[in-house]
């Protein structure tokens, strides 16, 4: 071998050695680092946050905690603006998370969405139930053809008591201890139940309210009914019972809800754009928010209010604090939808005419999927004890755990 090809040979070592130094300082410095976060060791995989970063155990929990996965491969960035776009990202997951894991579901190891009617767990209850509302611990529902309300265990659907005498039980509601059913009845009826007592005939509380009461509230204080054959809501003080019905406004208010500040209620609104109104504490109109056509009975998330529109088979989703429109969904096998319901993480809907339900995340609107009840069910009332949403299937005289 000639002296210049030694010299090439050489000045190529050289210069592989030098490459080769290079790569390995520069993979000394830009390995992830280890470091103590609560007296446990935690390696990130980001090459640029090093253990003596003062916000090294915050980075790392955001990671762990899946709220954030960095700028790339390897890479974190803790030096760069954030933009709104990533700031909505985190928010967003944080929201998700702390849904989730603080959620009763994920807590029983419970995280499923039951597939298909076959798979439904069913308790057969009176004659076509209508409504009903978890206390809790158990769930209680208005049979209408039969003129009982049933009383549900939760945890497992066992039929505890049935209490009789409610003429066409309708609407219910949870509070004070008590339980209040409304009755389709001439003239209309608001019934009381004591589940302290032992079963028997429902207390008729009074038959002032006004005529088809379709829905009924509570705002810490006074019961709220939206009536639509008045049309009118009925607002009822109790110990002693006084009834006030206020009519002016309305046109066939359908449901009613109270969001922690105020009542609304859904006015299906003849020839016109339907409304849903904000009531102040004497049931007068202070707002009217255009939803879609034939608005039911709707459902608040804790911010905001969900309302199905039976006539256009959508969902208008409102900010209550603002009274702004946020969304009107459709689609997600939406047919004729009549009640939502939310179990602090999905909202639900049913679809009496599609014999099945459509699911949404609360957090971002997105659809979860449509769901078969099983053929000539017609869900009709939903409600959620926080682990279970509970359906009331009339045309089968039963209630499905979902």
């Amino acid at each position: 071998m000639n002296s210049r090809a030694k010299r090439r040979i050489y000045h190529r070592a050289i210069g592989l050695v030098a490459l080769m130094t290079i790569i390995v300082a520069t993979s000394s410095l830009l390995r992830a680092d280890t470091g103590t976060c609560g007296g446990a060791s935690i390696t990130l995989p980001f090459a640029d946050v090093p253990a003596a970063n003062v916000f090294f155990c915050s980075i790392a929990e955001a990671f762990f905690s899946g709220l954030t996965n960095g700028t790339g491969p390897g890479a974190y960035s803790p030096a760069t603006n954030v933009t709104r776009e990533q700031m909505a990202a985190f928010v967003t997951r944080t929201m998700d998370q702390a849904v989730k894991r603080g959620g009763d579901r994920t807590i029983l190891d419970q995280n499923w969405t039951i597939q298909g009617a076959n798979n439904l767990a069913l308790t057969t209850v009176g004659d076509y139930p209508q409504f009903l509302k978890s206390d809790g611990s158990a769930v209680w529902v208005a049979n209408r053809s039969g003129n009982t309300v049933s009383q549900v265990r939760a945890s497992d659907g066992k039929v505890l008591d049935t209490w009789t005498g409610a003429n066409s039980a309708y609407a219910v509601l949870c509070a004070l201890g008590k339980v209040y059913v409304t009755g389709l009845t001439v003239p209309s009826a608001l019934y009381e139940i004591d589940p302290t007592q032992p079963a028997g005939p429902v207390t008729v509380l009074s038959t002032n309210i006004g005529i088809f009461p379709s829905s009924i509230a509570y705002d810490g204080q006074r019961i709220w009914t939206a009536n639509v054959g008045g049309p009118s809501v009925s607002i009822v003080t109790l110990n002693p019972v006084t009834v006030t019905n206020v009519s002016a406004g309305f046109s066939s208010p359908q449901g009613v809800i109270y969001d922690g500040t105020n009542i609304w209620v859904a006015d299906d609104i003849a020839g016109s754009v339907d409304k849903l109104h904000k009531l102040d504490s004497s049931g007068n109109i202070l707002l009217s928010v255009d939803v879609g056509a034939r608005p039911r009975l709707p459902a608040f998330d804790g911010t905001n209010i969900w309302v199905p529109n039976e006539g256009s088979s959508t969902v208008s989703v409102m900010r209550a604090s603002t009274g702004i429109v946020l969304a009107t969904l459709g689609g997600n096998g939406l047919n004729s939808p009549f009640q939502a319901a939310f179990d602090g993480e999905r909202v639900i809907v049913t679809n009496p005419s599609g014999d099945s339900v459509s699911l949404w995340k609360a957090s971002d609107f997105m659809p979860i999927g449509s769901f078969s009840t099983g053929a000539d069910t017609f869900p009709y009332g939903v409600c959620s004890d926080g682990l279970y949403f509970w359906i009331a299937l009339s045309e089968a005289d039963r209630l499905a755990r979902f």
